[in-house]
């Protein structure tokens, strides 16, 4: 098969289920590096979400479709390969932009500089783009497209003088910045105002009878609150039929890039404070457990009442650094921080939810678990997260999801009515604006389906 060698703005038919994008340039003595990339593109010409970017740091799509498969060195030159799988794209992606970014020097400085689509199946080249550039950092070879049903390539040859990051930002990818430096390393973490509660407080009243550990510790006004909202939990939980019920609560944070306005703006810092009032409520120790997720999960330190300050100070985090830096130490990161760089930008609930299960596995309770699980949508691994779900349904653990706005939830809207189970083992709900929710309506809506799961899976032999 002869292969067919386009210039700029041509295109041609893809036959091939599967392709491999090389990016190609010639290995010579003080050329910068290039690294290859792949954004998936909806209606409009943007991505969905962060985790639409396939990259040296986010190297496999969370439909598998497209994957990152990284550099070789040979006699013919330096290659950098994206596979993507044209079967297993998703039917709202459009478009996949075949992108790359020089490091440390300009495109225009790679001789050789060469676009191969290549039959993954077979090892045979589909089309070639040899490519011309100058100053650009960042560059688009070409892109896979539908027209009509089938797929096709196109030469773009489109080159951007902001790198990868600037690249990005245009298709809809969020970028954050790492703040430099400063001279003498990292400064220390002033104090930050989260939930109403002010950067300087004055000390805390002496303890009084029936606070729960450490709640004697808290400012005033955030251990007023949280002693309201412990009553408004008991009436709700008498409510429903389950008053006096002990449980270990864990919290399950959503951190992925389309949250972070959420984070920035305070609102998963308010949902924080409130659910520990559950905690503080339902935990004989009033302690949560917590983990936090986007690519990947990670367990935060566990929320202990008197610590909530600091904890929403130090944990409750998203989007500090930029996507786009190279893996290294991050300066700065306090005891038992999270470096959030290694959770990722894009949602990956199975996961976390397996994570979950893991260690409620291995920390076996007296007492049943409760996982209250906040996410903003964007949920694309329904099959997974319905394996996992369904697994779960014969372990001691209800999980409510909540909604953080209106987004796509996937699955998770019809779990409700999944079959196959012996016990419904979650509840879902979503909420257009969390912070304007009265504080009894939220505690009625996330504890209604707890109760009467309990009843189920006493009466199962599940507790």
């Amino acid at each position: 098969m002869s292969v067919i060698s386009l210039a700029k703005g041509a295109h041609t038919a893809v036959a091939a289920d599967r392709v491999h994008a090389v990016l190609v340039w010639q290995d010579t003595p003080g050329a910068p590096d290039a690294d290859a990339s792949a954004l998936l593109l909806a209606a409009g010409g943007r991505v969905r979400d962060d985790g639409d970017l396939v990259f040296y740091n986010q190297p496999v799509h969370s439909s598998q479709a497209v994957r990152h498969l990284g550099k070789q060195r040979g006699p013919l030159g330096v290659t950098d390969t994206v596979e993507v799988d044209l079967r297993r794209v998703e039917r709202g992606i459009e478009r996949i932009v075949l992108g790359a970014s020089a490091d440390g020097g300009t495109f225009g400085e790679l001789r050789g500089l060469t676009l191969r689509l290549v039959d993954a199946g077979s090892g045979a080249d589909v089309a070639r783009f040899e490519m011309t550039a100058g100053t650009e950092t960042a560059f688009i070879g070409g892109e896979l497209y539908r027209r009509d049903g089938r797929w096709r390539f196109r030469a773009v040859g489109q080159g951007y003088a902001t790198g990868l990051a600037g690249l990005a930002t245009d298709f809809g990818i969020t970028v954050d910045e790492e703040p430099p430096m400063p001279a003498g390393g990292p400064a220390p973490v002033p104090p930050v105002p989260h939930a109403g509660v002010p950067a300087s407080v004055p000390p805390p009243a002496p303890p009084a009878p029936g606070l729960v550990k450490g709640e004697d510790l808290l400012p005033v006004d955030m251990r007023k609150r949280l002693s309201l909202r412990k009553e408004q939990v008991a009436v709700s939980l008498r409510k429903h039929g389950a008053e006096g019920v002990v449980a270990r609560v864990i919290l399950v944070l959503d951190a992925s890039g389309s949250m972070a306005a959420l984070y920035r703006g305070g609102t998963v810092a308010g949902v924080v404070e409130r659910m520990a009032a559950v905690a503080a409520q339902l935990d004989d120790d009033g302690e949560m457990q917590a983990w936090t997720f986007a690519t990947n999960p990670a367990r935060l330190p566990d929320l202990r009442i008197g610590e909530l300050p600091d904890w929403l100070r130090l944990h409750v985090r998203c989007g500090e650094v930029s996507l786009f830096r190279r893996r290294r130490p991050k300066h700065g990161l306090l005891p038992g921080q999270v470096d959030m760089r290694l959770v990722g930008a894009m949602n990956d609930e199975p996961k976390v939810i397996a994570e979950v299960r893991a260690h409620v596995r291995r920390h076996p309770s007296a007492a049943p678990t409760l996982v209250l699980f906040f996410s903003d949508g964007g949920i694309h691994r329904d099959a997974a997260i319905e394996h996992e779900l369904r697994a779960a349904a014969e372990e001691p653990l209800f999980w409510q999801f909540v909604g953080l706005g209106q987004a796509s939830y996937g699955v998770l809207e019809r779990l409700d009515t999944m079959a196959g189970r012996r016990v419904d083992n979650v509840g879902f709900f979503a909420v257009d604006d969390i912070d304007q929710v009265p504080d009894p309506v939220l505690y009625d809506r996330l504890l209604s389906e707890f109760p009467s799961w309990l009843i189920a899976a006493r009466s199962a032999g599940i507790l």
